[in-house]
C-alpha cells in the first residue's frame, strides 16, 4: 500500500510518531520506545493490513471444505500477521530513502534513523522465522505454494517506481494465502481455486486504489505510481469495475463448484457491502477512503462466510 502526505526534505526524527491512520495507538504507545519502534516497523498499530492479507487464507480453506480445520485458520491468522510484518519492514528497508522526502513516511523508523538497518533486518529475519513455524504446520504441497510467492513479495516494493498498476502486483501477492489454504485442504478442481485467486486480486486492486487516494497529490510529488493516480477522475468508475469484476469471478468459482444458481446467493452481502463502498466513496476526502479501505474487513467476514456455506453444504 502506498504512502503520503506532504513531500519535504525532512529532518532527522527521534521520537516514535504515531500516522494518522494508526488505530491500535493506546497500546503500541505502552510499550517502551525502543520496542515500539519495531512494533510501528512491522505496523502493528495497523492491523487492517493482516486482516487482508488473511481472509483469501480463510476463503480457500473454507470454500475448498475445510469447515472443520480451525486449528489451520488459527495459523494463518498468526501466518497473517508474521508476514505482513515482515513484507512491511522489507518495504520499509528499500524505501528508506524515498519515505524521508514524505511528511508522514519521514518518521518511519527506518526513515528517520531510530532503527538501523541492519537491526531492521534482523526485525525481518525474525518474523519470518514465525512464518517458518507456521509454514512447517502444512503439507507439503501448500508448503511449495507458499514458498513460491516469495519472489513476487521480494518485487513488490519496486513496482510503484516502474508501472503505474503496483495495486496489481499487490493483488498477486497480498491474496497468495487463497491458493495455499486451498493447496492445504484439496488438490483437485484447480478452475475453482483459478476463479476464486482471479477475484481476490480485482478486490485487492479495488480496495487499493481507495487507500491510495489518500496520498494522490503527495504521491505526484515525490514520483510514485498509483492506480488511483493513473485513474484520475475516473477512480469511482475504475473501483467499481475491479469490484464487479471481483464478483463475477467468484461467481465463477461458486457455480464452477456446486453448478446451482443458488450458491450465487451468498454473493449478495459481499456485492452489497462492495457497492456500499463505491456508492459513498468520497475521491476527495482521505478520511472518507480510508474508512471504506478499511471497512473491507468486514467485506473478508462477509466473504468468508459465504464461502464457508457454499464449500462445505453437503458433500463435494
Amino acid at each position: 500500500m502506498t504512502r503520503g502526505t506532504q513531500s519535504t526534505n525532512y529532518a532527522r526524527v527521534t521520537e516514535p510518531a504515531f500516522v494518522p491512520d494508526t488505530q491500535n495507538r493506546s497500546l503500541v504507545s505502552m510499550l517502551p520506545p525502543s520496542l515500539r519502534d519495531y512494533a510501528m516497523l512491522a505496523r502493528f498499530d495497523r492491523p487492517i493490513g493482516w486482516w487482508l492479507l488473511f481472509w483469501p487464507c480463510a476463503w480457500g480453506v473454507m470454500l475448498a471444505g475445510g469447515e472443520a480445520r480451525w486449528d489451520l485458520v488459527l495459523w494463518m491468522l498468526v501466518g497473517s500477521i508474521a508476514m505482513r510484518g515482515a513484507g512491511c519492514v522489507w518495504n520499509d528497508i528499500v524505501d528508506a530513502d524515498l519515505d524521508r522526502k514524505v511528511a508522514r513516511t519521514a518518521s518511519r523508523p527506518v526513515a528517520s534513523g531510530r532503527v538501523s538497518r541492519q537491526a531492521a533486518t534482523i526485525w525481518l529475519f525474525t518474523l519470518c522465522a514465525v512464518g517458518l513455524v507456521v509454514l512447517f504446520q502444512l503439507r507439503w504441497q501448500a508448503q511449495v505454494m507458499a514458498l513460491s510467492s516469495l519472489a513476487l513479495v521480494a518485487a513488490y516494493p519496486f513496482m510503484k517506481r516502474i508501472t503505474w498498476w503496483p495495486q496489481v502486483w499487490l493483488g498477486l501477492v497480498f491474496t497468495w494465502g487463497a491458493l495455499v489454504g486451498w493447496v492445504e485442504i484439496r488438490s483437485d478442481h484447480i478452475d475453482v481455486l483459478v476463479a476464486l485467486y482471479g477475484g481476490c486480486i480485482f478486490w485487492c486492486i479495488g480496495y487499493d486504489t481507495i487507500y491510495a487516494l489518500q496520498d494522490r497529490e503527495d504521491d505526484a510529488l515525490v514520483g510514485i505510481r498509483s492506480a488511483a493516480l493513473r485513474l484520475g477522475s475516473h477512480v469511482r468508475a475504475g473501483v467499481a469495475g475491479f469490484y464487479a469484476l471481483a464478483i463475477a469471478f467468484w461467481a465463477l468459482a461458486f457455480w464452477t463448484l456446486r453448478g446451482d444458481w443458488v450458491a450465487l446467493v451468498a454473493l449478495v452481502p459481499v456485492a452489497a457491502h462492495l457497492g456500499f463502498q463505491v456508492v459513498t466513496l468520497d475521491t476527495d476526502d482521505g478520511d472518507n477512503a480510508l474508512a471504506r479501505f478499511r471497512s473491507n474487513r468486514d467485506a473478508g467476514i462477509v466473504m468468508a462466510l459465504a464461502c464457508w456455506v457454499v464449500g462445505n453444504a453437503g458433500v463435494i
